[in-house]
């Protein structure tokens, strides 16, 4: 049991960290039984860049489905990311890398936020989309991270 105690704390610690903020919500949608549709947004920071938030706005399904967790949320999602204070990166970057995902569905489906570096510009790109199993959606949105020019990204 004594093992088993800091492998929990470890894997809650980082379920906890994959977590967005919920800035806000406003519904779209009433329902009579269980809770409304939304639109909710959500903050998180870049895990490996210190200095930038990104701002998520997405779809959430209410009603008795969305209550216990069984409805799927639609796939339309919008992101800003901010440089909010000094840039400082956790090691080198790979060109490309999912930063943040989210469920949005009970099976198969998420929302997925993308890293890229743009090495020509210095600047960090981020791209939200949704994916499910057999069938993604192609709707996206996408925002961009001014770096400095003295400060050059590290990339693997």
């Amino acid at each position: 049991m004594r093992k088993l105690l800091p492998a929990a704390l470890v894997l809650g610690f980082a379920c906890a960290a994959a977590h967005a903020e919920t800035i806000g919500s406003v519904d779209t949608v009433f329902k009579l039984i269980g809770p409304d549709h939304k639109i909710v947004v959500e903050a998180y920071d870049d895990p490996r860049v210190a200095g930038v938030s990104c701002y998520l706005s997405r779809a959430k399904t209410g009603g008795l489905k969305g209550a216990v967790g069984l409805a799927e949320d639609k796939a339309d999602a919008s992101v800003a990311c901010r440089q909010v204070g000094p840039l400082q990166f956790k090691g080198k970057l790979p060109r490309q890398e999912e930063v943040f995902t989210e469920r949005a569905s009970i099976f198969f489906k998420h929302v997925r936020v993308v890293r890229m570096v743009d090495s020509k510009r210095n600047a960090l790109v981020y791209l939200v989309y949704s994916d499910r199993l057999i069938e993604g959606s192609p709707k996206n949105s996408v925002t961009a991270v001014a770096v400095p020019g003295g400060q050059p990204i590290p990339v693997r």
